[in-house]
Parts: structure tokens; C-alpha cells; sequence
């Protein structure tokens, strides 16, 4: 390549631009036939497209092919329209491409750019050649190509004839203690390589300083991170005041020792710090170098800010919970003390005679479902508070799951009479027993069942699935109720979250019960799922192990799989 990679792309540029005015001015003034309008322009675009592809990708020998097929069109169109005292010429300017490579001492790029001459050449040559007013143009576009990329390319190279790494060191290693200095220093020149590198480049990329000369370093740059770092070294190289950027970087794959450093393994991704510093002061460049560059590790610095955002993000959510919990509990709190207050001060009034002993009880019944109510909010409390410290008693035991879903149907069967909703059973007789936490998984049952029957009106249906599925119990709770809005489905299962409006919801509930089940589905190393959508139901679905063992402690609550169901689904439902 000429000097360097921004020679060469400014080379290709230029050319490129220079041949697609040519090409734009040829088919104003003459008439193009067939394929001659776009193979000109193909031929003419191929420098700028080469171009791109030695930016992008840092590499040279695919860009030399593709400007190489590009003159290989432009020469084999002119032998078609051209007289035959021309043809050396043609062949003359066809070599130019593998010269100009030969004179970068790029082997490679000799060999790319050679082969895709001579291929379209040929390919063209092998076809119908065209002979239009607008073929005739071909010859004229070739040469002034090759005249402004030979002369851009002669300019870079003259100025960049200065700049070639030195064999001896300059005055700044003699005042810089570069073997103390940890970080990896480079000197680069004005178009961005790498003259010289110090030692610490083994430490950080694993590669001996001279590997990293020329494009070398930019070799080893991530792809999407070559252009900041390419802008940055031109910015230092204008400017006057040092220029920071990070980047990543790959870490070349060696049997040296990492000195167990977590960042430094063979083969990774290194997250770097690079200080660009001009240098513009006599004595203090080598040999034309315009910038100093200071790279070092910071990958652990990088990983300590994400841990830290984390942490902010994980100390914002739990005060976003605690709000909830505060509105959510003190609401369901304050209507049984209420009834329990006020019931309870009727009972003990002056004047007992005024209550009929049916009153009495009714008061009595009152008070005891309100004081069965708050002692559930505590419980729920309590079984969460565990889960989440890992301080629930998880006890593992063989059982027949069948009869558990059965039981659990029973106890809640009531409150659905009482709702007038009809709870169907589909439970399996073939299963096998389940080793799992019996009374984790009877509050699996209870805590969807009962929100199945809360959410379904007068009227509906609530079904209890059970089955097999890749060797996994699948507990399937259904209903026909009011469903979920899609815009709350990706909070389900967040401790005291409840879909809707909470000042106005007609149900009471803390928010807690699809809280409690994840977790609980957690300590079984299990999978949940849950389908639904406003007016349209809801499906929730629990996958659990055959065998729950009893290392699965400490577990994080299980991830909620949300899938959102359209409206128009539910009919097909209430028909089944």
C-alpha cells in the first residue's frame, strides 16, 4: 500500500471521484447502447469502492483486487473502440495497479490486484465488446484514473518518505523512561501507523512490538471500533491538545502466561484507553512522527462502572418496590383493621340488646374473615422475605402431583361457586411422582388458581391443566377472565406490581401472589410462561423438573416468558 492505509484510500478516492465525473460527462454528450452505461460506471466506482473496503476493513489485498478489476473493465471496453496502436498502451496502463502495489512492497496486493485486472479483462474481452460513442470514452477515463491516482500516490508517498520506522531511537527515549512505563506507548505517523511500539504491547495484546508496525495495530482493532480510533489519531495529528478515546481491541492468541489477569486471556476482547498527544515541539517526534499515543488496559475499570450502574439500577428498583409495597400493603391493611375496628365496637356497645344474636354472628363472621385475611397478607409477606433471602425451608420429597392439583381444585372450589365460576380439571392419570417441595408446590397451585377465579367474571371458566413435556411436568392455569393489557405483561411477577389502576381496582391483593410463584418456581430450577391480553384471558404455564434436588439453593426467582393474545382469540376459547 502507498504509505499507508489513508494514502491508499485517498488515492482510490480521488480516482474514483475523478473517474465518475467523467464517466457522468460521457453519457450527456454521447449515446450509450446495451451494457455500456453500466459497465463504465461499475468500472469507474471500483476505486472508490475499494477505497471503502481498506477503511472498513484495515486490509488492503481485497481493495487492490476490486480497483484492479475496475481498470480491467475500462482497458478491455477501450480495446473494443480504440485502434490497434493503442492496445500497448492499454496493457501498459491494465499493469498499473500491480505496479503501484509492487512499489508499496505489498506482495499480496500484487497478486490480488493482478488476478482481478486479468479476470475482468478477459471477461470482458471474451464478450461482446461494445462499440458505441459511449465506449469510445473508456480509453480517456483509464488514463486520467491512472494519472490522478499515480499523482496523488506520488505526493503521499514523497511526504510520506520521511516518516519510515527509524533503526536507531530518538531524543525522547532518552528523556522518557519507556521500559518503566507500563502502558503500552506507540508513535504514529500523519496517516495513522504505527512507526515504533514499546514493549508493553506483549503485556497488552500479546504481540511483539514490530507486529504491531504499520496497520498492524489497526489490524487488531475491532471492526466497529476502527473508525473512532482512526478519527482520533487524525484529530490529534491537526489538533493541539491531547485527544481520549476507548476502543476494543483482540488480544493476539499466544502460550505466553497472562499472569492472571482476568482481562488478558488469550484470544479475547480488551477494552483500552488510548491518550493521543501531538507532537509539534523539536526534539520530541521520531523521525516525523505526529503523534504519541498512551494506551492502557481498562477493561476492570469498565467492568467496576457496569457493577456500579447495576447496583444504581438494582438500589432504584428496590425503592420503586418499597413505594409499592408502602401503597399496596397500608391499602390492604387498612379495610380488615377497618371492618375489625368497627364491627368490634358494635359488639361491645352499652346497648347489647339492640343486636339480634343473628346480627352477632354475622358481626362475628365479619371480624374472623378479616383477621384470616390480614394474617394471609403476613404469611405472603413472610414466604417472599424468605425467597428472596434464601432462607426458605426447601425440602425435596417424592409425590404424586395428580392428587395435589386435585386437593387444591377442592379447597378453592367454594370460593368459585361463591363467584359463580366453573373450574374444569384436565390433570393427567398417567404422570409419575415429582420430587419437589410439597407445600411450595401447593402455593403454586393456590396462588394461580385463586387469581384465575379473582379475575374471571360470573360466568367463566378457569381450567387446570396437568401433563408431560420433554421430561418435565407442565401445570397449565387458564382462564376466560379480564386478561392483562400488553403494556403490563413485562412486569408480571414483580414483587407488589398489579395490572391496572390501582386506586380503582374492584379486587383486593397485595401485587405479591405471581411474585411469590416465581420464586417458588425458581427453587425447582423451573420455567414460566404467561399468555394473555386485555379482554382476552390469561394462560399461565409452570414447567418443573421430574427431580428437584437439593443443591438448587441458592435459586433467583424464575424469568417470565410473556406472550401477548389478541382480543379475538377468546371466543375460540369459550367454545373449546
Amino acid at each position: 500500500m502507498v504509505g499507508s492505509l489513508a494514502a491508499f484510500v485517498s488515492a482510490r478516492s480521488a480516482s474514483g471521484i475523478v473517474g465518475l465525473a467523467s464517466v457522468a460527462a460521457c453519457l450527456a454528450v454521447s449515446v450509450a447502447t446495451g451494457w455500456t452505461a453500466p459497465l463504465l460506471v461499475v468500472a469507474a466506482a471500483a476505486p472508490c469502492l475499494s477505497a471503502a473496503v481498506a477503511s472498513r476493513m484495515g486490509r488492503s489485498a481485497p481493495a487492490y483486487f476490486i480497483s484492479g478489476t475496475g481498470f480491467g473493465i475500462l482497458a478491455a471496453a477501450s480495446a473494443g473502440s480504440s485502434p490497434l496502436g493503442l492496445l500497448p498502451l492499454l496493457l501498459v496502463l491494465l499493469a498499473a495497479e500491480p505496479a503501484d502495489a509492487l512499489l508499496s512492497n505489498h506482495r499480496r496486493g500484487f497478486l490480488a490486484a493482478s488476478v482481478g485486472s486479468m479476470l475482468a479483462f478477459a471477461a470482458v474481452i471474451s464478450a461482446a465488446l461494445p462499440t458505441d460513442a459511449a465506449a469510445s470514452w473508456a480509453a480517456p477515463i483509464l488514463i486520467l484514473q491512472v494519472a490522478v491516482q499515480a499523482a496523488v500516490s506520488a505526493k503521499l508517498r514523497s511526504q510520506g518518505a520521511t516518516v519510515r520506522r527509524p533503526e536507531r531511537s530518538s531524543p525522547i527515549e532518552d528523556t522518557v523512561p519507556i521500559a518503566a512505563i507500563g502502558d503500552l506507548v506507540t508513535w504514529h505517523d500523519a496517516f495513522g501507523d504505527v512507526l515504533r511500539a514499546s514493549a508493553a504491547s506483549g503485556r497488552l495484546l500479546g504481540a511483539a512490538p514490530r507486529a504491531l508496525a504499520g496497520g498492524g495495530l489497526l489490524a487488531r482493532v475491532h471492526v466497529s471500533d476502527r473508525p473512532i480510533y482512526l478519527k482520533s489519531l487524525s484529530d490529534a495529528a491537526n489538533g493541539v491538545e491531547p485527544v481520549r478515546v476507548e476502543f476494543r481491541v483482540h488480544r493476539d492468541r499466544s502460550d505466553e502466561p497472562d499472569q492472571g489477569h482476568a482481562s488478558r486471556t488469550s484470544g479475547a476482547v480488551v477494552w483500552v484507553e488510548m491518550r493521543a498527544h501531538p507532537l509539534r515541539r523539536p526534539g520530541h517526534d521520531q523521525a516525523g512522527a505526529a503523534v504519541l499515543a498512551v494506551t492502557r488496559d481498562v477493561s476492570d475499570q469498565r467492568r467496576h462502572a457496569e457493577e456500579l450502574e447495576t447496583a444504581r439500577l438494582e438500589a432504584e428498583r428496590a425503592n420503586e418496590i418499597k413505594g409499592r409495597f408502602l401503597a399496596t400493603v397500608s391499602h390492604e391493611l387498612r379495610t380488615p383493621l377497618n371492618a375489625i375496628i368497627g364491627f368490634s365496637e358494635l359488639l361491645s356497645a352499652d346497648h347489647p340488646f339492640l343486636l339480634t344474636e343473628e346480627r352477632r354472628k354475622e358481626y362475628a363472621h365479619i371480624i374472623r374473615g378479616s383477621g384470616h385475611h390480614l394474617l394471609e397478607i403476613v404469611n405472603t409477606l413472610l414466604d417472599m422475605s424468605k425467597i428472596e433471602t434464601g432462607n426458605f425451608n426447601f425440602e425435596p420429597e417424592p409425590f404424586g402431583l395428580r392428587e395435589l392439583a386435585a386437593s387444591t381444585c377442592d379447597l378453592i372450589q367454594l370460593k368459585a361457586d361463591e363467584a359463580g365460576v366453573r373450574i374444569e380439571r384436565r390433570l393427567d392419570s398417567g404422570l409419575p411422582e415429582i420430587v419437589a417441595d410439597r407445600r411450595a408446590c401447593r402455593q403454586i397451585l393456590i396462588n394461580l388458581i385463586s387469581n384465575a377465579v379473582k379475575f374471571t367474571p360470573r360466568g367463566g371458566l378457569v381450567t387446570v391443566s396437568l401433563g408431560m413435556a420433554d421430561e418435565e411436568v407442565v401445570i397449565g392455569v387458564a382462564d376466560t377472565g379480564i386478561g392483562i393489557p400488553e403494556t403490563d405483561l413485562p412486569r408480571l411477577g414483580d414483587p407488589f406490581f398489579q395490572s391496572g389502576d390501582v386506586h380503582r381496582r374492584s379486587h383486593e391483593g397485595t401485587g405479591l401472589g405471581l411474585s411469590v410463584v416465581r420464586g417458588l418456581v425458581g427453587l425447582h430450577r423451573g420455567r414460566m410462561s404467561i399468555e394473555s391480553g386485555s379482554g382476552a384471558g390469561t394462560t399461565v404455564t409452570v414447567s418443573l423438573p421430574l427431580e428437584a434436588g437439593d443443591d438448587v439453593l441458592p435459586a433467583k426467582p424464575a424469568v417470565v416468558h410473556t406472550l401477548t393474545r389478541l382480543p379475538v382469540r377468546q371466543p375460540e376459547r369459550m367454545s373449546a
